[in-house]
């Protein structure tokens, strides 16, 4: 018989600690319009597929590489590092309190066009996700298996706060048409 190799199940304080504070924020979220919940959802989610193995806290800044085609997050500021070593500087990004992330892209990202072009195509085919959904719901990123350990935690929490923004301001039922059509109603 083999033995167990986590008897204390210890493992699963970091998933429950993750887990909570996903919940929290989702207790605290303002209503969100559907360009709001759009925005945030696909940079979040850009955030998020980069890869990290290491807990965000809310309110650091973190690094954003890109190096041989992929994203990375690291807690050391472009300036401490030599390009050779990190990639390319892509920008800082920020965990708010409501599990959203932000990201500020470095000027020489923002305006280098070859790379514009791809993240509006990013866009475009996370746009076309929003309106194949059945609903707003539907789309949240509340098991992403594709995702490593810390992403897929933060994926929920995200989830939950928008999914409870989405509550709030009453679209979280609607397809992605519908409530771009109530926005769009509301302005006029």
């Amino acid at each position: 018989m083999a033995e167990n190799p986590n008897p204390d199940g210890k493992g699963q304080v970091p998933v429950l600690a993750a887990l909570a504070e996903g919940q929290q924020a989702a207790l605290a979220v303002p209503p969100k319009h559907i360009e709001q919940v759009s925005l945030e959802l696909f940079t979040s989610l850009f955030v998020l597929e980069s890869d990290f193995g290491f807990q965000p806290v809310v309110g650091r800044p973190y690094w954003m590489y890109q190096k041989d085609g992929r994203f990375w997050l690291s807690h050391i500021p472009p300036q401490e590092w030599s390009p050779v070593v990190y990639g390319r500087y892509i920008g800082e990004c920020e965990l708010q309190d409501d599990m959203s992330w932000t990201l500020m892209l470095a000027d020489a990202v923002a305006s280098d066009e070859t790379f514009m072009h791809y993240l509006e195509a990013k866009r475009a085919h996370f746009e076309e996700t929003l309106e194949s959904a059945d609903s707003l719901e539907d789309a949240l990123p509340v098991h992403e298996s594709r995702l490593p350990f810390y992403q897929r935690a933060y994926a929920y929490g995200l989830a939950n706060s928008l999914g409870a923004s989405m509550e709030q301001s009453g679209i979280r039922e609607l397809t992605y048409n519908e409530a771009r059509g109530l926005l769009t109603h509301q302005e006029e």
